[in-house]
């Protein structure tokens, strides 16, 4: 009896959680899907990359990891949105407007995609603001 916690919450705090939430290969390959599309900066030769690195991880993965499955969406959603955007841009490239909307779009891109990383890195989801939701 001597060896026996006295507190009920000390009981608690020695017997470990069980893990709520995704797993932690789960959430780093979610991250790795929400970085992927930077590849696309890497290699500008082959445009459609920041579409095409995630959608095959998303496409492996979808059925074993849920987490993964539903960010993969999000992400290929918000990629297809950029290239929208940078499509139109470069088809009117003779305005000054498009090219300061591709800039910014470009900017603001890289930024949601590592707030996205560091989200999903947490184990939370993460939903990109402005993005057409093609992919349900």
């Amino acid at each position: 009896m001597e060896n026996m916690p006295t507190n009920p919450s000390d009981q608690a705090s020695q017997s470990p959680l069980p893990e709520i939430g995704p797993s932690k290969e789960e959430r780093t390959l979610t991250m790795i899907c929400h970085l992927l599309p930077l590849t696309g900066c890497l290699f500008p030769a082959i445009p459609v990359l920041n579409i095409v690195a995630p959608l095959v991880l998303w496409l492996i993965k979808k059925d074993t990891l849920p987490f993964l499955n539903e960010q993969g969406k999000e992400v290929l959603n918000f990629q297809i949105t950029l290239s929208i955007v940078f499509f139109a841009c470069l088809l009117t490239f003779w305005l000054i407007i498009p090219i300061a909307i591709a800039f910014v779009a470009g900017i603001a891109g890289i930024v949601f995609m590592i707030i996205a990383a560091i989200q999903v890195n947490d184990g939370k989801g993460y939903r990109y603001p402005c993005t057409l939701r093609l992919i349900k």
